[in-house]
């Protein structure tokens, strides 16, 4: 979840670049930026749906001996999240690096990897247990969710940056409750889902805002995963909605 309030002109990137801020580049290079950046955001996606029809492929027999202990126990999955938190850290710092590229890159891919393991134990119970076309519905509300928000950022051409702050206390909060409830293992509620999809949108105006203001024309790498990172936490609490309604 840290990677969502990232300030990316206070990044270590910053120290070896040269390349102007987003809002100040010439157009062009402006438009190759942001294409660049929605581009790495789709082989993204397109990554982590790979890598999560791989895995029920090759191991779908084997998955509910992992995931249904896991899901059972706090604790289990408490440890599952804070490994997930470590790497997530790790990728963040590789993507926002400014030694090479392939640093970049190296951090992006092992983002994407962490975030289709730790999807998996949700996937499978929405597979297993969900409604018929559950996780495309929840997919399919993601995008449009997405592009309407990312609408709104281009076309007002606002900045909100302001939220950071914002994101990073309720986030925080967030973060709280939810080692709360896995430790003492009391249900968050669809409420808590709900109040998550909100703050996901408040990332993603965040991140979109900052991807035209305050990325340099050189970050797109940096920039994508930010996106995904949110786009992510958008589909995690959508399909746990979705599932709620079933």
């Amino acid at each position: 979840l840290m990677s969502q309030y990232e300030n990316p002109y206070q990044t270590p990137a910053t120290k070896f670049g040269h390349d102007p801020i987003a809002s100040a580049a010439a157009l062009d290079d402006r438009l190759v930026f942001v294409r660049n950046t929605y581009v790495h955001l789709m082989g993204a996606i397109a990554a982590f749906v790979l890598i999560e029809v791989i895995i029920f492929g090759l191991f779908g027999q084997q998955l509910e001996g992992i995931v249904m202990p896991i899901m059972s126990s706090g604790i289990s999955w408490l440890v599952v999240l804070g490994a997930f938190m470590g790497v997530s850290f790790i990728a963040d710092r590789w993507a926002h690096s400014g030694a090479s590229r392939k640093t970049q890159y190296a951090g992006l891919g092992l983002y994407v990897l962490a975030e289709a393991l730790i999807f998996v134990p949700l996937l499978f119970i929405a597979q297993r247990f969900g409604g018929h076309g559950t996780i495309m519905s929840a997919g399919i509300v993601t995008m449009v969710v997405f592009s309407g928000l990312t609408g709104v950022v281009f076309i007002t051409k606002a900045d909100f940056s302001f939220l950071r702050y914002f994101l990073w206390i309720v986030g925080l909060a967030a973060m709280g409750l939810i080692v709360c409830s896995l430790v003492v293992e009391f249900p968050l509620g669809a409420w808590f889902s709900v109040a998550m999809v909100v703050l996901a949108a408040g990332c993603i105006l965040y991140q979109t805002s900052n991807i035209m203001h305050h990325y340099r024309t050189d970050q797109h790498v940096s920039a994508s995963l930010a996106l995904f990172s949110s786009v992510a936490l958008l589909f995690w609490y959508v399909l746990q909605i979705f599932m709620a309604s079933e």
